[in-house]
């Protein structure tokens, strides 16, 4: 344990999101608000199926929401991760570099991403697995990465688990007890997505969708593209640049 927290510290996994899935199929069920964090992740996963690169001393952790009835939909818990990822990277720089950021869950630091953030619906819970450059990043094929330690910024593991998980709580109480619409409006006042922005969708197989931002659907958070025909397509799914 860390502190007074409920985060559990190990030295070494596979991966927190795998081990707290197979804690929710079994007969000790962690509660909402454990936190799982290891110093070594050896089969990290992020969205799409992409493989999240280990690095001695980066931020690799899980934890677990109950979904309840009435609240929002369990997919726009991506955006209470990039809120808290974001305003504890911001925390942890002291206004060297300001995070921004980008649809549907991503963490910039000038224009690099800077942490993974992936969700797994097991049973009535989410698991939500997040990794955050503290002191390196990887080098990444289509797209450029980046660390606090870019910024000269020297964060503790132990203390960034801790603040991530106080500001993590502090946006899910908003998103369960405010809505989803705030969240969504503090998601875009730290992003750079404004109506009229140009916006690319790179799907999966390769091909690409050009339009303008829109806006963020009020019930999910999905993404409202406009087309050069002024139509507009709901995407909920892909990158974009």
């Amino acid at each position: 344990m860390i502190g007074t927290s409920t985060i559990t510290l190990v030295e070494e996994t596979g991966s927190t999101n795998a081990d707290l899935a197979a804690a929710l199929r079994g007969d000790e069920k962690p509660v909402e608000g454990t936190w799982l964090v290891t110093r070594r992740q050896n089969a990290g996963k992020g969205r799409q199926g992409r493989a999240w690169q280990d690095g001695a001393g980066n931020f690799m952790g899980s934890t677990v929401v109950e979904i309840r009835k009435g609240d929002p939909a369990p997919a726009s818990l991506g955006f209470v991760a990039a809120l808290a990822v974001g305003q504890t990277v911001n925390e942890a720089l002291g206004g060297a570099c300001r995070p921004t950021l980008k649809w549907p869950n991503d963490v910039l630091l000038a224009g690099h991403k800077v942490s993974g953030i992936l969700l797994e619906m097991v049973g009535n819970h989410i698991v939500v697995g997040i990794g955050v450059n503290l002191v390196s990043a990887p080098d990444l094929p289509d797209r450029k990465a980046a660390s606090l330690a870019d910024y000269d910024a020297v964060t503790k593991l132990e203390h960034f688990a801790e603040a991530l998980s106080r500001v993590f709580a502090k946006y899910l109480g908003v998103w369960r007890s405010e809505g989803l619409d705030k969240i969504l409006q503090a998601f875009l006042h730290n992003s750079n997505h404004y109506t009229g922005s140009p916006v690319t969708v790179h799907d999966t197989d390769g091909s690409k969708l050009e339009g303008t931002f829109a806006a963020l659907e009020t019930s999910d958070g999905a993404l409202r593209l406009r087309l050069a025909d002024g139509s507009e397509r709901v995407i909920r799914a892909g990158d974009i640049s």
